[in-house]
């Protein structure tokens, strides 16, 4: 299965794996594709979340604290310690973010559609540890299987399982920036989803100026699971300093695939345990499109923490993992995604605005063998555009292309030669 640089792999598509020798966790009891796993049954392993009120239960958030969970929504930030944020203050909300804009990831969009309930959960246990009495789960509008199948969960609940408190969906505009939390709230708001600038974070004063805790789908689901078994039992399996498992969406050699592994897993062992071969693989582009580009013998001698990828200027990021097939062209790649931030921008800032198109237009002239003089001006952009927008958009097209620029030097000087004759377009699977 192929897709397209803006086309959109459905829920119910992605194959899904559990790294060998282990077993599985958030994965465990997935349903067949196509549906999602009742309330009856997801009971069966899970107990009911306690009931959430004005008050906020610190155990909670010491146990999230023991168990050393961080966010998985792409910043890796302490999950207690923004718990404690929102807990601090006055009526807060939680919102759950599944908006999940970039094309080639699927694994909150594949949680909500078959484990819808396991991040109900997790947003309970949230809401019971902060004092909230509202719940707000934002969709991807672009994933009508999770939308409908968050919608059917709701359902059961509202019919065998009172909560207690608020508990509401919102789809959320096919759009990447629309994923950030400031927009997410801005949405929230009856306002365009894009980021906003505020003196606030979300957490003293978002949804309708109420403290806001905005928390990533599977982040939630861990949450339940570390609240069902305990911080021990999450703690014994991956490595000291970032426990646990992560979900990562694999494509390019391999089909496109959500897979559990247990953090600190080698990046070789994750490709070679999808039936790829290393020599198939030109680059990996790691932690998303607002990621970096790496040289296989970087990414493939690394593993998913932040202190093997640090020196990268990589981090595990959405737990996105592209292998850029052999007989690609990076340039190419590179070029594509540049003009896919330019079309994503909010339009809010000049760096975004300007400099986003003229870096993406300045590759087209690279690409097309005749923008060698473009180099210095995309490599001046690319330094002068970090911390200057309103937003972190820029930040991450700038590493994007800075990195792979480097790594693809070779396809570089095969495109100012103009003898590239590698396959053009970027697909996923």
């Amino acid at each position: 299965m192929q897709q397209r640089l803006d086309s959109r792999i459905d829920p119910f598509a992605w194959q899904t794996t559990v790294m060998p020798g282990m077993e599985p966790r958030l994965l465990a009891g997935l349903p067949p594709s196509g549906t999602f796993r009742s309330l009856a049954s997801h009971r069966a392993a899970f107990p009911v979340p306690p009931r959430a009120g004005r008050r906020t239960d610190p155990w909670l958030i010491d146990e999230v604290e023991l168990a050393g969970l961080t966010g998985r929504g792409g910043a890796d930030f302490p999950t207690a310690r923004k718990w404690r944020a929102v807990a601090a203050g006055n009526d807060p909300v939680i919102v759950v973010n599944g908006a999940e804009g970039e094309p080639a990831a699927g694994k909150d969009a594949l949680l909500m559609s078959r484990l819808p309930h396991l991040v109900i959960d997790g947003a309970l246990h949230a809401a019971a540890a902060v004092g909230a009495n509202r719940i707000i789960i934002c969709v991807g509008e672009h994933s009508p299987s999770a939308v409908k199948a968050i919608k059917g969960a709701l359902a059961e609940r509202r019919k065998h399982e009172k909560s207690g408190i608020s508990i509401t969906m919102r789809k959320v505009p096919d759009r990447y920036v629309a994923g950030e939390s400031s927009a997410l709230v801005a949405m929230l708001n009856r306002q365009e989803a894009v980021p906003t600038s505020s003196p606030y974070r979300t957490a003293e004063r978002g949804f309708k100026k109420r403290p806001t805790l905005v928390q990533n789908a599977e982040t939630l689901a861990h949450v339940a699971m570390i609240m069902a078994f305990g911080a021990d039992w999450y703690r014994s399996i991956g490595t000291e300093a970032e426990p646990g498992t992560r979900l990562v969406s694999l494509s390019g050699v391999t089909e496109p695939t959500v897979s559990e592994v247990a953090s600190g897993a080698s990046l070789l062992d994750i490709l070679e345990a999808h039936g790829a071969d290393a020599n198939d693989v030109s680059a990996v582009l790691i932690g998303g499109f607002y990621g970096t580009w790496l040289r296989p013998e970087d990414a493939l001698s690394s593993h998913l923490t932040i202190d093997s990828l640090a020196p990268f200027d990589a981090t595990p990021g959405c737990g996105m993992l592209h292998f850029l097939p052999k007989g690609s062209c990076g340039i190419a790649a590179v070029s594509q995604l540049a003009d896919w931030f330019a079309r994503e921008s909010a339009g809010q800032c000049g760096p975004c605005v300007f400099g986003l198109r003229a870096i993406a237009d300045a590759l087209v002239d690279v690409e097309e063998g005749f923008g060698g003089a473009m180099l210095g001006r995309i490599d001046r952009w690319t330094r002068e555009i970090p911390g200057r927008g309103g937003c972190s958009l820029p930040d991450g097209a700038a590493r994007m292309v800075r990195s792979g620029l480097s790594v693809f030097s070779a396809d570089l000087a095969a495109h100012r030669r103009g003898r590239c004759s590698a396959e053009k377009e970027l697909v996923f699977g």
